[in-house]
């Protein structure tokens, strides 16, 4: 019995044992699961259908859907770790925030997406929809989708480099990185909008971000 309680560990540790569907928490990291690379929709149909979504059920997002709009957002796609949207010098400024109050599988709290892991680290716990839609200025669908996308720039890794015109490509950086969001969630059955109105420094602390927060996506199910 011991001899097979020493196997066990010794396969968790290497990583023999994985679940592909649900992740895996090692403190407060969250393995996500793996990302699909074909899907069922074509790019064209999700381009087509593309829509800014407000109205959403009180159905759960599953933790893999999140996790593939994840990566879709800002996922490790090459060995040399280049990310799923372009990035001016490759020098990858933003970061991946997700306030999560309806994932299936997924703790309530407030997330730092890794993208060399594939994997969500646990800010905060707790239900923050309600502060985010205040800071929000009460826009509904924050507080009602299940969970919220928020990119992040942090200018200074591309101003040393490009000085002010740094702050414009993150801008565009920060546009790819939505119409990703946008396409993937379309190709998911889900809807996502753009939120642009919100107070920065609320949000912010409810973050504990240090970069500039340009964009909030709710996330969710067609209403």
């Amino acid at each position: 019995m011991r001899i097979l309680f020493i196997i066990i560990i010794m396969m968790l540790i290497s990583g023999c044992i994985k679940n592909e569907d649900r992740g895996g928490v090692m403190g407060n990291v969250i393995n996500l699961p793996e990302p699909l690379k074909k899907g069922n929709m074509s790019l064209e149909e999700a381009i087509a259908k593309r829509r800014s979504i407000r109205d959403y059920t009180t159905q759960p997002i599953t933790l893999k859907e999140l996790a593939q709009i994840l990566w879709a957002a800002q996922g490790i796609t090459s060995s040399d770790g280049k990310r799923a949207a372009p990035s001016a010098g490759a020098l990858y400024p933003m970061d991946i925030y997700v306030v999560a109050g309806n994932v299936d599988g997924l703790e309530q709290g407030v997330y730092l997406y890794l993208p060399d892991k594939h994997a969500l680290q646990l800010k905060i716990k707790g239900d923050e929809r309600d502060k985010l839609c205040y800071a929000a200025l009460s826009q509904a669908w924050v507080k009602e989708a299940p969970a919220s996308i928020v990119i992040v720039a942090n200018y200074e890794k591309l101003t040393w480099k490009y000085g002010e015109r740094g702050i414009r490509y993150a801008h565009i950086e920060a546009g790819h990185i939505s119409q990703n969001i946008y396409l993937q969630a379309t190709s998911l059955g889900l809807g996502t909008v753009n939120v642009g109105a919100f107070d920065d420094t609320m949000v912010k602390e409810i973050l504990k971000a240090t970069g500039t927060p340009l964009v909030i996506m709710p996330v969710g199910h067609r209403s």
